[in-house]
């Protein structure tokens, strides 16, 4: 499958590549646009990257959209891929890719400002939801990081995005993460978690996470401290500056049941295979 890639703000012709080309009825159109006018509402430019999937039956039926940008949240960039959609199907059974890119540059700074209030809107009505469900926490172990730095910076981006506390812990040949939230946002983070491609494998190429081990997931207990608005990576030295980690939290019983038993399985078990993801 051919992908054709168009950089913006650029001079370009899309009018060869609104219809599929005979010898590949399934092109994927990958466009970057950077955009400079919503600086005042992100204090930053940004770059967003579209893919177009052309089906077979296109401009019959719609194409696939896939919006990115490292300057966007998730939410964000689901906003802008929703709006393209309400937008092609004003053109059904039309060309409609071109359109739909000279739309999104005139009309991206006016989404995500709706994004941003409807975002509000949604926190302040699930306040009474969130209350009833409580704060959960997620207790993960990983078993490596190859691409440590951009695994991290994933990591910290999605807790981010979730709007979840507590801790990335490295310590030795451990890897841990405790996080806090609604329930709702955990779950989100997990299946982020399952379905990236967060690592790389031993030759280089991007991976999904297979390794990782949801030790607990439950409710906050009264007796467990939140770690107030922020998420952390933090290295321990010793087995003893993670555990007063966990009893600063309220959490001794979890570090007790999970954390010792890690231990003893990675003294026997020793480096992680090479040869797996």
């Amino acid at each position: 499958m051919e992908v054709f890639h168009f950089k913006s703000p650029c001079k370009y012709s899309l009018s060869h590549w609104l219809q599929p080309p005979p010898k590949n009825p399934h092109p994927l159109f990958y466009i970057e646009w950077q955009s400079f006018d919503v600086k005042e509402l992100l204090d930053t430019d940004v770059l967003l990257k579209l893919l177009f999937h052309l089906p077979v039956n296109y401009p019959s039926t719609l194409p696939d959209i896939s919006v990115n940008s490292d300057q966007l949240t998730r939410a964000q960039c689901m906003d802008v891929k929703d709006k393209l959609l309400e937008q092609a199907k004003k053109h059904l059974s039309e060309p409609m890719v071109h359109d739909l890119i000279l739309w999104i540059q005139q009309h991206l700074k006016y989404v995500i400002k709706q994004s941003a209030t409807v975002c509000k809107e949604k926190t302040a009505l699930s306040k009474g939801t969130s209350t009833e469900d409580g704060i959960w926490m997620l207790f993960l172990h990983l078993d490596h990081m190859r691409a440590k730095a951009k695994y991290v910076k994933t990591v910290e981006k999605w807790a981010s995005d979730l709007r979840l506390t507590g801790r990335l812990m490295f310590m030795g040949k451990i890897i841990l993460i405790l996080l806090q939230g609604d329930r709702s946002n955990i779950k989100e983070y997990l299946i982020l978690q399952k379905t990236s491609k967060v690592d790389v494998d031993s030759s280089g190429k991007k991976c999904k996470e297979k390794t990782i081990s949801v030790l607990c997931e439950t409710k906050v207990q009264s007796q467990h401290k939140r770690y107030n608005l922020t998420f952390e990576v933090k290295e321990y030295s010793t087995l003893d500056e993670l555990q007063k980690e966990f009893e600063t939290a309220g959490l001794t019983t979890l570090f007790s049941e999970f954390v010792p038993p890690l231990l003893k399985l990675k003294e026997n078990t020793g480096p992680f295979d090479q040869s797996s993801s």
